[in-house]
């Protein structure tokens, strides 16, 4: 293991440089609070240094089509087969007065991801219903962003239907979406993967689709699940591949690349048993994911430089604590989210836009309403005093 102290890491990452994986894991490894301190006084020095005091938040509406999904994942509460109690399969009427709605309360971007329904196909295909699912949409509101469909929704469709990833994401962007969600990416460890999500995508499918996303002009966020069975080394090694993707994506010249990077918590209150019982609790350490979100900026920050709490998981308290910690985005209003509340998640499912302004407000940092890709948008800019 690396012998450097904790001050000459964290003296590197203010000079600027990019730390290794193995810097990475001392910083996670700390215990003593002075230690920490510190390591939260250099994440928040970096996230002011390389985006500014500004937090920013989009008004979305996550809409989950169908929970009904062919895979088995261990920590999902979500799925359920088609003729099990609390399955869903949205019709278009539905989605569309969903859309409606949102657009009544001022929404800039629907996200939209789903269960992998063995159903969910259209004169025999599922790219056909996956475009009209985007269509049914944007031709009645064409200025929506649509943050659609997984790598794993991509994978999905290109298995099924025999084609490339690239022709589904070609097929995905001409139908009007607009960026991919970096999701399914869980742990990227196949260790991991073997008992968290056996049946899902590998690590370097996950990272093929991402890559391709970004060649063919596609935006995409970033996650990770933490806090589960995976251990530093393996946070680090995920960390490193985000870094590692988003450097050949700039070094190429992509036209996209990643925008935000998201620490998701896991919940396990309604998760499988068996999962549950290894993890031995049911939600997220708040200390835990806050030394992992400072560690993730101060790897990261350099090539993705917005990162965001996830409130739904944290709750907004530990959500805009973690704006103490490096993040610089509280995420979106979301306007119903079933994933994680079906978890047992208690941040809620719905977040006001005057709660998220009041939230940036009470750590005295000016907020502003962004679009998906980062842009600001036309709103009055409130600054703090004090």
């Amino acid at each position: 293991m690396i012998t450097k102290t904790v001050d000459a890491i964290l003296n590197r990452a203010l000079a600027g440089e990019d730390l290794t994986r193995e810097e990475g894991i001392v910083l996670l490894k700390q215990t003593e609070p002075t230690a920490i301190a510190a390591i939260r006084q250099t994440a928040d020095q970096l996230r002011q240094r390389q985006v500014g005091e500004t937090v920013t938040y989009v008004i979305n509406r996550n809409i989950n089509f169908t929970n009904i999904c062919e895979q088995h994942c261990s920590f999902c509460a979500f799925r359920r087969d088609a003729d099990e109690d609390g399955a869903f399969w949205l019709d278009w009427g539905q989605i569309q007065e969903k859309t409606r709605d949102a657009v009544r309360r001022g929404a800039t971007e629907i996200c939209m991801q789903g269960g992998l329904n063995p159903e969910a196909k259209l004169n025999g295909a599922f790219l056909p219903y996956y475009q009209q699912l985007v269509r049914t949409i944007k031709e009645e509101f064409p200025q929506l962003h649509l943050h659609a469909f997984s790598p794993q929704e991509v994978q999905f469709i290109a298995d099924h239907d025999g084609i490339s990833y690239a022709e589904v994401i070609a097929a995905l962007q001409e139908a009007g979406v607009g960026s991919m969600p970096g999701t399914a990416a869980e742990v990227l460890d196949d260790d991991v993967r073997r008992i968290l999500c056996p049946e899902k995508t590998n690590t370097a499918t996950w990272l093929e689709i991402v890559g391709t996303a970004h060649r063919l002009g596609m935006p995409t966020t970033s996650t990770m699940l933490s806090g589960h069975i995976e251990t530093p080394e393996q946070q680090m090694g995920h960390l490193e591949k985000l870094r590692s993707l988003q450097q050949v994506a700039c070094d190429r010249g992509y036209p996209s690349n990643i925008t935000e990077f998201i620490l998701l918590p896991f919940v396990g209150q309604e998760a499988p048993k068996p999962l549950r019982r290894r993890v031995g609790r049911d939600q997220p350490v708040l200390e835990d994911a806050l030394l992992l979100t400072a560690v993730a900026r101060i790897f990261l920050g350099n090539w993705i430089s917005n990162h965001q709490p996830s409130w739904v998981k944290l709750g907004l308290d530990g959500a805009t604590e973690a704006l103490r910690w490096g993040c610089s985005d509280l995420g979106g209003t979301l306007m119903e989210e079933h994933i994680t509340s079906m978890a047992g998640a208690k941040g809620g499912t719905c977040m006001e836009v005057e709660t998220l302004q009041e939230a940036i407000s009470s750590v005295g940092r000016p907020y502003q309403q962004r679009d998906t890709l980062y842009r600001y948008l036309a709103m009055p800019q409130v600054t703090v005093e004090g």
